[in-house]
């Protein structure tokens, strides 16, 4: 167990994806100056489940992603940087916030790669690249079809759950996935059923 400065966001970060963060809110500002003056500079992402970003009060799911800051600039007016997603957490306790929320967190165990899923990852990337084509007949999409996947399949996995064309709500169920296997499954399952409301 371990207690981490908390950023809740309206998106999900998965393990092994960049995020960039536009920051203003004086409680945030706040944390970014503390987590910056610790090594490494790390702070937990989760998706808010119900209210807003700004403001304070949001319902937040439990599960979330250890963000690592990567880069930073400050432009006039507000703070601007990527994080990293490293590793999966999951949230045991809200504590006060001081200014900004702070939970204590248990890490979720790495998914351990076996070759033996290479097949069912080769057909998950058929499926997301395939229904990514498909979404951007409809809306501009913020990853393309042919985007470049990691060498490291641990990493392409997570990243074809991130780039794969689902709610939010199907990422936390991607995030939460227990095994590899079940990770490879529920990116087919949820991004062929985003295929499918694409195509009425």
């Amino acid at each position: 167990m371990t207690t981490l400065p908390m950023f809740p966001l309206g998106s999900v970060l998965f393990p092994y994806m960049p995020l960039q963060l536009r920051v203003f809110e004086e409680r945030y500002l706040i944390m970014l100056a503390r987590v910056l003056d610790s090594e490494p500079a790390e702070f937990g992402v989760v998706l808010i489940e119900r209210g807003q970003e700004v403001g304070g009060g949001e319902r937040r799911f439990s599960v979330g992603t250890v963000a690592r800051v990567t880069q930073l600039e400050a432009p006039e007016g507000y703070l601007g940087l990527v994080v990293q997603g490293e590793r999966r957490i999951e949230v045991t306790e809200w504590m006060p916030e001081d200014p900004h929320p702070l939970a204590t967190v248990r890490e979720l165990p790495d998914l351990t790669w076996d070759d033996v899923l290479l097949p069912r990852r080769e057909q998950a990337e058929q499926v997301v690249r395939r229904t990514l084509s498909l979404a951007s007949e409809f809306a501009d999409q913020e990853w393309s079809p042919d985007v470049e996947l990691s060498h490291d399949p641990t990493a392409a996995a997570w990243q074809l759950a991130a780039i794969a064309p689902v709610g939010p709500l199907d990422q936390i169920t991607l995030l939460r996935s227990d095994t590899m296997a079940a990770l490879l499954d529920n990116i087919i399952d949820l991004t062929e059923a985003a295929a499918e409301s694409l195509a009425w």
